[in-house]
C-alpha cells in the first residue's frame, strides 16, 4: 500500500515539478517533497489502519467432516467419484446388509414369541380367575357343611386343594406374564438397535460437499472404529472465510461492517463481504489445566493476530470459495468514512495487480 501511495505521490511531483515546471526544482522544493510523503503516509496509515484496516492474509476454511461408518462391515458399494460435487443425502457407500438383515428378522422373532407368551399368560389368568372364583365358593361351602356336621371333612380339604392349585396356576401364569412384558421391552429396544445398524450399512452424505482422495473400494472392511475414518467430507454449506488482523486494528470493527476481499482464485474480482464475528482468542492466551505454576519467562514466539470471521454477501452470496484458498481484504468501519474511499482504491488496484501477476505466470 505504501508502494502505491509514493507511486502516486511521485507522479504528482514529476507533473508539478518537471512536466509543467510549475514550481522550481531548488534545495527547499526538494526538503519539502520529501516530508510532505513521510508526515502525509504516517498519518493517512495509522488512521486508515484503525478505521479501514486490511489484511494480507484472508483464508477460506470448511468444515471437514471424518466419515466413521456406524457399524463394521464389508464395503459392496462406492458410487461417489472424488473431487466431484455431493448432494446432502447422497449415498457415500454401502456395506453389506445380509449380517444385519439377519439381527433384524431374529429380533423381530425374539418380539412376536415374547408377545404369543404374553398372550398366553394373559388369557391362562382370564381362565383361571373364574375357576378361582367358583373354587372359593366351593370351600366356602364345604367350610360350613363341615362346622354343621352335614359334611365330610375329605371333601372340604379336597376343595382346599383344589383351590391351591388353581391359584399356584394362576400365580405362575401371573409371573410368565411379567417375564414376557420384560422380554418385550428387551426386545423392542433390541429390534430397534437391529435397524439402527441396518440403516447404518448405507451411509448418506451429511451435508453439500464433496470428498477428496478417495481410497475406499467394495471389498475393503470398513470399521466402526472413531480413529479409523474411511473418508474425509468436506462440507461446503457454511464455509468460513477469515482475515487476520493486528489486535491494534480491531478497536473499531464490529458485526455488520462492511467488508471486501479478493483471493487468488478469482484474481482481480472484488468479493463483496460483512462482519460475521471476531474470534477474541489466540493460542498464546490459552492457559494450560495443570498443577504445574505458570511459565513467566518471556515469550519469543511472534505476536498472533486476531482472527475476524467474513460472510460473504450480496450478489457474491454464492461464489465458490475452495478450502484453503489465500486473499487479501479489508474492513470498513463506521469511523472517518472518508478514508474508505483510499482504502476500497488500495484494494481495487491490489486486486489489479494481482491479476496482473496470475496473467504473468
Amino acid at each position: 500500500m505504501e508502494i502505491i501511495l509514493l507511486l502516486i505521490y511521485s507522479f504528482f511531483v514529476w507533473l508539478i515539478f518537471f512536466k509543467f515546471k510549475w514550481l522550481p526544482w531548488n534545495i527547499v522544493s526538494q526538503v519539502i517533497v520529501v516530508t510532505i510523503p513521510i508526515i502525509a503516509l504516517a498519518m493517512i496509515i495509522l488512521f486508515m489502519n484503525i478505521v479501514a484496516p486490511s489484511s494480507s492474509d484472508v483464508r477460506a476454511q470448511n468444515y471437514v467432516i471424518p466419515i466413521v461408518p456406524r457399524v463394521t462391515g464389508q464395503v459392496t458399494e462406492v458410487p461417489i467419484e472424488p473431487n466431484r460435487p455431493i448432494k446432502k443425502g447422497d449415498v457415500l457407500f454401502k456395506i453389506d446388509p445380509v449380517p444385519f438383515e439377519a439381527a433384524v428378522n431374529a429380533a423381530e422373532a425374539t418380539l412376536r414369541g415374547a408377545k404369543d407368551q404374553l398372550n398366553n399368560a394373559t388369557n391362562k389368568k382370564a381362565a383361571l380367575t373364574p375357576r378361582i372364583d367358583l373354587a372359593k365358593k366351593r370351600v366356602e361351602q364345604f367350610t360350613q357343611l363341615s362346622a354343621t356336621g352335614a359334611g365330610r371333612r375329605a371333601d372340604l380339604e379336597q376343595a382346599q386343594s383344589d383351590l391351591g392349585n388353581l391359584e399356584s396356576e394362576f400365580l405362575a401364569a401371573d409371573a410368565t406374564e411379567s417375564q414376557a412384558k420384560a422380554q418385550i421391552s428387551k426386545s423392542e429396544a433390541d429390534l430397534i438397535n437391529a435397524k439402527f445398524d441396518l440403516d447404518g450399512t448405507t451411509y448418506l452424505a451429511p451435508a453439500n460437499g464433496r470428498v477428496a482422495n478417495l481410497a475406499l473400494r467394495p471389498g475393503v472392511r470398513a470399521s466402526q472404529l472413531i480413529f479409523q475414518p474411511v473418508m474425509s467430507f468436506i462440507e461446503e454449506d457454511d464455509p468460513w472465510v477469515l482475515a487476520f488482523f493486528r489486535q491494534n486494528e480491531l478497536r473499531y470493527v464490529e458485526p455488520g461492517n462492511e467488508a471486501e476481499i479478493f483471493m487468488e482464485v478469482y484474481p482481480g474480482r472484488i468479493i463483496k463481504c460483512k462482519v460475521d464475528s471476531i474470534l477474541w482468542a489466540t493460542a498464546q492466551g490459552q492457559m494450560p489445566i495443570s498443577g504445574n505454576l505458570p511459565n513467566t519467562q518471556e515469550i519469543a514466539a511472534p505476536e498472533q493476530r486476531i482472527a475476524v470471521r467474513l460472510l460473504v454477501d450480496g450478489k457474491d452470496k454464492g461464489v465458490f470459495l475452495a478450502a484453503g484458498a489465500r486473499g487479501h481484504g479489508a474492513i470498513y468501519t463506521e469511523h472517518v468514512k472518508f478514508l474508505h474511499i483510499i482504502r476500497k482504491v488500495f484494494v481495487r488496484v491490489s486486486a489489479k495487480l494481482d491479476w496482473f501477476v496470475a496473467k504473468l505466470h
